[in-house]
């Protein structure tokens, strides 16, 4: 039997039928009419009873935590991080230049995952994902806040943009960060979102591996040579594969919800095929940079100074022992949640990448070694 009092339900359990009850006296003071005796002296607890669901705890800082996803800001570090190795290696960088495209880098990253946040939570996507909470589908924030966070972390990347150009002079690049921040909300938001087509990776591919080491390059040196592509193209693959392994971690909740990343319209087969190809490649590409800058920065001469050989040496040994670490648990078949480890290792694997190279590029020529402490603005 239910009595309701002030809004909370108390349960009167009785091990036979409960009896008719008398009419009850007339009510004293403060007591309600039609409530139990007792009631004006007992006060129910407020405990969430038997049925009852427990309040909705409020946003953590950790929560705001996992939604910037720290395991992909590595995509955004390691191409500014190889981009600056190639400007000292052509004799011209600047701290400046560096940290603001660092913060360009980072600013959109995290806008972007914040912004992957919101649109996959509002369109039910994140419903029944396999990795880790997402703050918009939680309830524990508005959807309409971590909209505004989004915005706002574009906002910043634009600031810090716009200071950066007009540090370096390169207003034609405006259109190119224009670009990128149009690119970062479409790739899930939108009516007509191309990550939910299959063209992230290439979102990815451009933005962080190509636009991100060139332009870097570009803003500090005033061009960009030859070497500094094959480079970029590695840098970006493995951003590639930081997608690749996330959506083949939701290949099977995906297509419900009309999300065909690529690793859906591949199948978990080829899908695994193309992560370990993303994985491999960079390592051929980074030593043909290194090479390519070995001829072109000391004039193809035959010096026997520079470090080129022992760099091509550790990327190897460093790299291919990275590879096996990121790909150990697709190789060896897991699925779901067993592949957060994957996406741990790829991105630690490209931050390595990005500084081994770039350490690599400088130590071409022993004569820029007196660079590296002379600055330019």
């Amino acid at each position: 039997m239910l009595v309701v009092v002030g809004g909370e339900r108390i349960r009167l359990v009785s091990e036979q039928s409960a009896p008719v009850p008398s009419p009850s006296p007339r009510p004293g003071a403060g007591q309600q009419p039609g409530a139990p005796d007792g009631a004006g002296t007992h006060v129910p607890s407020r405990q969430p009873g038997a049925g009852q669901q427990p309040s909705r705890p409020g946003p953590r800082a950790t929560s705001w935590v996992e939604v910037v996803r720290l395991r992909t800001l590595p995509a955004a570090v390691a191409p500014v991080v190889l981009g600056t190795g190639a400007a000292v290696a052509l004799g011209r960088w600047s701290w400046v230049r560096a940290l603001l495209a660092a913060g360009v880098a980072l600013a959109l990253q995290i806008g972007c995952n914040l912004a992957n946040d919101y649109s996959d939570g509002v369109r039910g996507t994140d419903d029944d994902r396999t990795g880790p909470p997402r703050l918009t589908v939680s309830g524990q924030v508005a959807p309409g806040t971590v909209k505004l966070a989004a915005f706002g972390c574009f906002g910043v990347a634009g600031l810090l943009g716009l200071g950066l150009l007009a540090v370096s002079g390169q207003w034609w690049m405006l259109a190119l960060g224009a670009a990128a921040i149009a690119a970062a909300w479409f790739y899930t938001g939108g009516p007509r979102p191309y990550g939910y087509a299959g063209l992230g990776e290439v979102f990815v591919f451009v933005f962080f591996g190509l636009v991100a080491t060139a332009g870097t390059t570009y803003v500090q040196a005033g061009r960009v040579p030859a070497w500094v592509w094959p480079a970029a193209c590695g840098i970006g693959l493995i951003a590639c594969s930081l997608l690749m392994v996330n959506n083949l971690r939701d290949i099977a909740t995906d297509p419900a919800h009309g999300k065909r990343t690529l690793a859906v319209r591949l199948g978990p087969r080829r899908a695994r095929t193309a992560y370990l190809l993303m994985l491999g490649l960079p390592v051929v590409l980074g030593g043909a940079s290194l090479v390519l800058a070995r001829y072109d920065l000391t004039d193809g001469a035959q010096t026997t100074g520079g470090w080129t050989g022992p760099s091509l040496l550790v990327l190897l040994l460093c790299c291919s022992a990275m590879v096996e670490q990121a790909a150990r648990p697709v190789l060896a078949g897991a699925t779901g949640r067993a592949l957060i480890p994957a996406l741990r290792n790829a991105g630690l694997y490209e931050l390595v990448y990005g500084l081994l190279l770039a350490v690599g590029l400088v130590l071409v020529d022993p004569a820029l070694g007196a660079d590296l402490w002379a600055p330019w603005w």
